[in-house]
């Protein structure tokens, strides 16, 4: 028997091999197609179409962006021809930068956004080179008290724009990578030594502005992240203590912080560019004096067409004009906050996070600094303001924006639709369209 049960497990042991042997091509061919069909699904998942995008995302920084042009070319139309003898000198750089600011945008959206994560280090360790070249003197140009440009013929670069949007894709990656370490006071405290180390960075430059809009948006990434509320206290209570070091290291910090107190005081030395904003606001009114005939852009108002152009905003087309601003800011805004919300991971959701954060601060600081709410800051209003760096950096994060809001809404309908093959009664993934089809199906049956 033993023998006999040899034999017949005998030729069964040498023909398996061989049917093995046989299979085995036809085996690594649909293992091969499974990972090529994988493959082609997450990268159908990853890449992004114009269609795909965020249409009401899109279409209020294309109205912002716009109006800028027109605005930039109302508000310094004296100021070229003074200068340069074309009163179309500064719409045109504008119209430069935009041109090369929304391929950056059709570009970063069809970019899928996790590999921003990888880029970082690189683009942190640049971004740091930057800040320190821009202090070297002879590399960096000084202008209005402050070295934070790089000129290069008639084209300038400000680093601190472009470390925003770097620093806020790092951090997003650093903060994701911890998990729910970062609960813990570790965390929160190395956090905060690498954001200090870089604000100071940036305030060296002498961009306060800049800096606090960054403190603003690293902040709300730590929330995002999860952080407790007493680390989260810590942070903005250091924070604060820094900002205040900050003004009281340099005079001209103080004097403006003492100007935006009373500038009626001293209106035509340390209060003279807030009184001519709040002139111009003021003669505005409700309706506005009309477009293009603004009196403070004749060279009354400093930087109408940069820092200040909002207060132009508010002379040329009253309290309309600026309060269609400020909501095209929160419909912006909102956008943002739900992209970040329905995105398809921790690192989407606060980078998503931050990019909106940073735009709608940096808005409202300027509008705020123009009206004499907050102390003069010297920052740009996103997409409306003349400045290329800004320009540039901001719609590059709005590409970033763009690609995580459709990535989040195509797995949601992955999602949705997931859940509708296993419904009995055949509903429609949209509730509106489910209770379409139930009241048609009623309506049937009687």
């Amino acid at each position: 028997m033993a023998t006999g049960s040899r034999s017949l497990r005998g030729p069964a042991s040498r023909r398996a091999p061989q049917r093995r042997g046989l299979l085995a091509p036809a085996d690594a061919f649909s293992r091969s197609l499974a990972r090529g069909l994988r493959r082609s699904v997450a990268e159908r998942a990853t890449a992004v179409w114009l269609g795909d995008v965020d249409g009401w995302l899109l279409a209020v920084v294309a109205g912002l962006c716009a109006f800028g042009l027109v605005m930039v070319y109302s508000a310094s139309e004296a100021l070229g021809y003074a200068w340069f003898g074309n009163s179309s000198y500064f719409f045109q750089k504008q119209a430069l930068y935009l041109g090369i600011g929304t391929v950056l945008l059709l570009g970063a959206a069809r970019i899928d956004y996790h590999l921003w994560r990888k880029w970082a280090p690189g683009l942190a360790i640049a971004s740091i080179g930057l800040l320190l070249l821009v202090l070297v003197p002879h590399l960096g140009q000084e202008r209005l008290g402050a070295r934070r440009w790089f000129y290069i013929g008639p084209v300038s670069l400000q680093p601190s724009a472009l470390a925003t949007l770097v620093s806020i894709v790092f951090f997003s990656g650093w903060l994701a990578k911890r998990g729910p370490a970062v609960r813990t006071w570790g965390v929160a405290r190395n956090y905060a030594v690498l954001l200090t180390a870089l604000l100071l960075l940036i305030i060296l430059e002498r961009d306060l502005g800049s800096a606090m809009v960054l403190a603003a948006a690293s902040m709300v990434l730590l929330a995002i992240a999860g952080a407790r509320k007493r680390a989260l206290l810590v942070v903005a209570g250091g924070l604060l203590s820094l900002g205040y070091l900050a003004v009281r290291a340099e005079a001209y910090r103080s004097s403006r912080l003492n100007s935006f107190r009373d500038p009626f005081s001293d209106p035509l030395n340390t209060g003279f560019q807030s009184v001519q904003s709040l002139y111009a606001l003021g003669s505005g009114g409700f309706k506005g004096v009309g477009l293009g005939n603004s009196v403070q852009k004749y060279q009354w108002l400093p930087e109408a067409h940069t820092d200040f152009i909002f207060a132009i905003i508010g002379e040329e087309l009253g309290l309309i004009g600026t309060m269609a601003v400020i909501g095209a800011f929160f419909f912006l805004a909102w956008r943002g906050v739900r992209a970040s919300m329905r995105a398809p991971d921790s690192f989407g959701a606060m980078l998503a996070g931050g990019i909106t954060a940073w735009i709608g601060v940096q808005a409202f600081i300027n509008m705020a600094a123009v009206t004499n709410v907050a102390p003069t800051t010297g920052i740009t209003l996103p997409f409306i303001s003349s400045g290329g760096s800004s320009l540039l950096a901001t719609l590059l994060a709005t590409g970033v924006l763009c690609n995580i809001s459709a990535q989040g809404r195509r797995q949601g309908e992955t999602r949705r639709a997931h859940h509708d093959r296993w419904r009995r009664d055949g509903g429609a993934s949209h509730p509106r369209d489910g209770g379409r089809r139930r009241a048609a199906a009623r309506g049937s049956e009687r």
